[in-house]
């Protein structure tokens, strides 16, 4: 009994006091920790686990499935319009020539010129814009149009001081501008 206490005695007032004791009874808690989580899984094969590699390369798309790359080499679809209806262009040439307005123009004029070729999203956004913002004065060359799908295509207008570049959408069998962005250059 006195070997026991002995030992009890060291221990508590000299080996857990330093640091160095400290840190073997940690060591000791992990150690007993992992060795119980061992236990507990009871792994059926060692080789179970993170350190296990495959044989051969993991497929998760099946090869004949065709390009399933993030660059589409096909062209995108044309827009379609309506019989009768303004093409993109045609919308975005009349928007250009509706946004650069004309000298003395009220707000109000401005805005019902861009009504019928904007969308209520982007009307609600030009509300209470005045046309003297607007920062160019002309168009200066073609529309330059990216079609993205059949119902929205992207369309850069080349103004004398910069570039206007309109989202088109279909609504109703018509196009619409969606989107009004000013690049300059």
């Amino acid at each position: 009994m006195t070997v026991m206490r002995r030992a009890l005695e060291f221990l508590f007032t000299r080996a857990l006091r330093s640091r160095l004791g400290v840190a073997l009874a940690i060591g000791v808690v992990v150690v007993g920790v992992l060795g119980a989580t061992r236990l507990i899984s009871n792994p059926v094969d060692s080789a179970d686990g993170l350190s296990s590699r495959p044989d051969g390369p993991i497929i998760t798309v099946d090869p004949t499935a065709g390009d399933d790359g993030l660059l589409n080499s096909a062209a995108p679809p044309s827009p379609v319009t309506s019989p009768g209806a303004r093409t993109p262009e045609q919308t975005a040439e009349r928007f250009a020539k509706a946004w650069l307005g004309r000298p003395g123009m009220t707000a109000e004029e401005w805005q019902a010129g861009l009504r019928p070729l904007s969308t209520p999203a982007l009307r609600e956004k030009l509300t209470g814009a005045e046309p003297e913002s607007v920062p160019a004065e002309k168009v200066i060359g073609p529309p330059s149009l990216r079609e993205r799908t059949e119902t929205f295509v992207e369309l850069l207008l080349p103004l004398d001081a910069g570039g206007l570049r309109l989202e088109l959408v279909t609504a109703d069998g018509g196009w619409l501008v969606d989107v009004l962005d000013w690049e300059r250059p």
